[in-house]
């Protein structure tokens, strides 16, 4: 990732400006009961209605979002750096509050026209929601400000919700001031294993956080619509509730619900080997090697065919095999070579997305035709479960629904993997990492990719680059630590340099961070406060491009995994 540049911001008063003050004998108004948040559509609930954003950057999205239901994503480009502001009325020598919240890529907010010093504060990447504030003071003839907010050149897209330019009030006629929401609806146990409980709950009109209770105490607050409560004891029934919060207030407790936690831990399956290892093969020829099934080193034990297909009833798939591009490979021998894997105690799932992937479930409808077309499948080709590989964002309230759906259909030896990008496993928030907690006790594996990425922080808090074992300890580390078992991690990485545009690390790489996290030897300059013997195992992308290498990959990467503690 280029070096990024930190442009100094100055955040003092001029001399000159406050001696010109002083002599005319005006004080700034000081903030009173009366002072309101003069910025119109904070939320940006009405689209982009009130701002205007610089080369049709800027857009609305209902996920992430701070409060309410819209936050805007806007993404630099070239020499854009994505600004969205909007003009906003303020009384002469009054003292106001600038605030907002901010997620994603270096994120920076600001007020010019003061008629004073303009100011502005930023940050760098922000995996949740972080709220930036400043303050500044309006000239004596000041009547309007722009208030902006903008990314920086390069770097990822940010999001922005609930901007705030609280003061006196301009004349300007600014955003209703919130009331305390009402009590969440629709509490809901999403899954239970022997120390944690999934919840999940409808958004509430208004909100922007939620706090979540255990018989009557307050354990957590969250600012989606789901949380997984750890630390319970097996075989124990717990009563949660939940309650809306916002600027104004808390709202009453949600309806109780039971959960009761599971004899022992869960995840999901069926007879895998404790430390595994998955691939990915093609089905399509891009250059790398053709490979059929029976092609598959034994070295791999989930085989992860890329890709099912979307189709025209929304979130259902589909799969037809490319058998013209893969030399003439026949339905019947792709079947039988599945049986065959079948009977050396190996897995074939189906993969779900890919970087051109186009499936999205965003309603019960949809999680109903996810859920029922991929059972379809396993049944007509012998599949063993499903990957879900959508790198274009998922709904982790319908995603879920949707594999507890596949779940009681398939049964116990269901195989569930996911392969996140490393944005979405940054914080617990993400809703690729909601949708693995809500889903802990029949989930196999993540095996996020830790690659074509930029520098993301490790669960210290520090930044690091791709490309190095500090990358793929400190980054698995906030999954271990974000409350996924140790046998639901993997580490997926390419198998050669042309498997991915970045990213590509030696298998002696892979073998070190392998080591770090389950031994604690190999480390680099950044080593886990303890160890994880029972860590899953790791991932390539893809078994094609092993094969062009010489399958130096899965001769390295497979033995190794498989003699991990």
């Amino acid at each position: 990732m280029p070096r990024r540049r930190r442009p100094i911001r100055l955040r003092t008063w001029s001399a000159a400006a406050t001696l010109a003050l002083a002599v005319a004998g005006l004080a700034a108004t000081p903030a009173s009961a009366a002072d309101v948040n003069n910025a119109k559509n904070a939320g940006f609930e009405s689209g982009l209605g009130n701002w205007t954003c610089t080369a049709a950057s800027g857009t609305t999205v209902s996920s992430p979002v701070h409060g309410g239901s819209s936050a805007l994503k806007a993404t630099p480009a070239g020499q854009d750096n994505a600004q969205c502001s909007q003009q906003v009325a303020v009384k002469p020598n009054s003292t106001y509050t600038l605030s907002g919240w901010v997620q994603g890529g270096y994120s920076f907010l600001g007020v010019t026209g003061t008629g004073t010093t303009d100011t502005s504060t930023w940050t760098p990447d922000a995996p949740s929601w972080t709220q930036l504030s400043t303050t500044f003071t309006t000239g004596a003839s000041t009547t309007s400000v722009a208030v902006y907010v903008h990314g920086w050149y390069g770097q990822a897209a940010y999001y922005a919700d609930d901007i705030s330019v609280f003061g006196p009030d301009g004349g300007g006629g600014g955003d209703t001031p919130p009331t305390v929401p009402a009590a969440p609806t629709g509490l809901a146990v999403a899954g239970t294993t022997s120390s944690s409980a999934s919840l999940t709950w409808n958004t509430v009109s208004g909100a922007t956080g939620y706090n979540v209770y255990r018989d009557g105490s307050k354990v957590t607050a969250v600012t989606g619509t789901s949380a997984t409560v750890a630390g319970l004891s097996a075989s124990t029934s717990y009563s949660f509730q939940v309650t809306a919060t916002n600027s104004a207030g808390e709202s009453p407790k949600s309806a109780a619900v039971t959960a009761k936690t599971t004899a022992s831990g869960g995840g999901g399956g069926g007879t895998l080997p404790k430390h595994a290892v998955t691939g990915y093969w093609q089905n399509f020829n891009n250059g790398a090697t053709v490979q059929k099934i029976s092609d598959v080193p034994s070295a791999y034990d989930i085989i992860a065919v890329a890709f099912a297909d979307a189709t025209s009833t929304p979130g259902a798939v589909s799969f037809t095999l490319d058998s013209a591009g893969l030399g003439g490979y026949t339905v019947a021998q792709f079947k039988a070579d599945i049986a065959a894997k079948h009977a050396a105690g190996k897995k074939v799932i189906i993969s779900v997305g890919g970087q051109n992937g186009t499936v999205s479930v965003t309603d019960s409808t949809s999680a109903a035709n996810f859920a029922n077309s991929l059972y379809s499948l396993m049944q007509t080709y012998g599949f063993d479960g499903v990957d879900i590989d959508l790198e274009n964002g998922l709904n982790a309230t319908y995603m879920t629904q949707a594999l507890r759906s596949l779940s009681a259909k398939a049964g116990s030896s269901l195989v569930i993997t996911m392969a996140p990008q490393t944005i979405d496993m940054q914080s617990t928030s993400g809703s690729y990492f909601q949708t693995a907690l809500n889903i802990k006790d029949i989930l196999t594996v993540v095996n996020m990719q830790y690659y074509n990425s930029g520098s993301m922080l490790g669960c210290d808090g520090k930044v690091y680059s791709q490309g190095s074992v500090d990358f793929l300890t400190a980054l698995a580390c906030i999954q271990l630590q974000g409350g996924l078992a140790p046998s639901q991690v993997g580490l997926g990485l390419p198998a050669s340099t042309s498997g991915a545009g970045s990213g590509y690390v030696s298998p002696t790489v892979v073998d070190n961070a392998l080591d770090c996290l389950t031994r604690g030897t190999n480390c680099g300059s950044f080593k886990p406060s303890t160890t994880y013997p029972a860590l899953r195992g790791a991932m390539t992308w893809s078994t094609n491009w092993d094969a062009s290498a010489g399958n130096a990959w899965s001769n390295s990467v497979g033995p190794h995994v498989h003699a991990l503690p």
